[in-house]
């Protein structure tokens, strides 16, 4: 990518587009601490709705000095409008594209009428037969079923989806907390050195020290500390949230990509009281995670 096509995304981020991806990931590879390209970057990532999106907000992160900046960012009108706009550009593009023919259709219609009015007398003579009555009964009876076998298999199929880990995430202005906790997921683990013969050595002589000034030196008398703290008062309690204020649908998500499933169910089962218009939707994420438990 040159200057000038760098320059005029800057002017006009509107323009960026998925045939700009290739040229920010160089430029975002050359210059790692660009966090103006990155932010383009993670934009056409975001309007060509790829899987790398995640994995690049996580970077994108990580080389952020201000990650509240980067959170307004993601969550601002002006990342996620120009997705809709090209959704609604599209749909009217398509509508402009069709072709409507005009033709008589007077006749055709009235065959039709003729032909729905004997289909209906025949039902009528049906339905006074005992016999097709009966069998009509077992026939509604077995689409029923069928029915019910699709509507079935379709919300197994819909809470498998929602499984998925690698989809996008959508965080909102009310995810800050689901948003801090989803970048612990980059949070590298401390490592745990054993401690040398060596080391414990080289202790010794301070060890020594300390021993003989205690021996020398009378015991110092504590001072009174200037605050009063009282026993019985839990701090804690003053700034301890309820799970119900902080829970949120991204929240849920976000235990699923840790692969924290039992944090998951029970997000759920808070969302559900907490918007009971959406309980059916939240029993089925229950159900197709507790599958999931199941099989592995």
């Amino acid at each position: 990518m040159n200057k000038e096509t760098f320059t005029s995304l800057l002017k006009h981020p509107e323009s960026i587009s998925q045939k700009n991806l290739l040229g920010l990931s160089d430029i975002v590879e050359k210059y790692p601490f660009f966090q103006t390209a990155r932010a383009l970057h993670l934009k056409s990532l975001k309007k060509s709705n790829s899987l790398l999106y995640n994995d690049a907000l996580k970077l994108t992160a990580a080389y952020t000095a201000d990650r509240n900046i980067l959170f307004e960012y993601i969550t601002s009108d002006f990342f996620t409008q120009n997705e809709i706009s090209d959704t609604i550009q599209k749909q009217e593009d398509s509508y402009l594209k069709l072709e409507v023919t005009s033709e008589d259709i007077s006749e055709q219609v009235s065959k039709e009428i003729d032909q729905q009015l004997k289909t209906e007398l025949k039902k009528a003579d049906d339905i006074l037969n005992p016999d097709l009555f009966h069998r009509r009964e077992k026939s509604v009876e077995k689409l029923t079923k069928d029915n019910n076998a699709k509507i079935s298999a379709s919300k197994n199929e819909i809470t498998k989806s929602d499984l998925k880990k690698n989809k996008p995430l959508d965080f909102t202005k009310e995810d800050s907390y689901s948003f801090s906790e989803w970048l612990k997921l980059t949070t590298a683990k401390p490592i745990i050195r054993e401690e040398t013969k060596n080391l414990v050595n080289s202790k010794k002589p301070n060890s020594d020290l300390i021993n003989k000034f205690i021996q020398k030196n009378p015991k110092l008398k504590p001072s009174k500390s200037i605050f009063k703290y009282n026993n019985e008062e839990n701090l804690a309690n003053q700034i301890t949230y309820t799970p119900e204020v902080l829970m949120t649908e991204t929240l849920a998500k976000v235990y699923l990509q840790q692969n924290n499933y039992q944090k998951a169910l029970q997000a759920y089962k808070i969302l559900s009281l907490k918007y009971p218009e959406k309980s059916g939707f939240f029993a089925d994420q229950i159900r197709a995670i507790n599958k999931y438990i199941n099989k592995n």
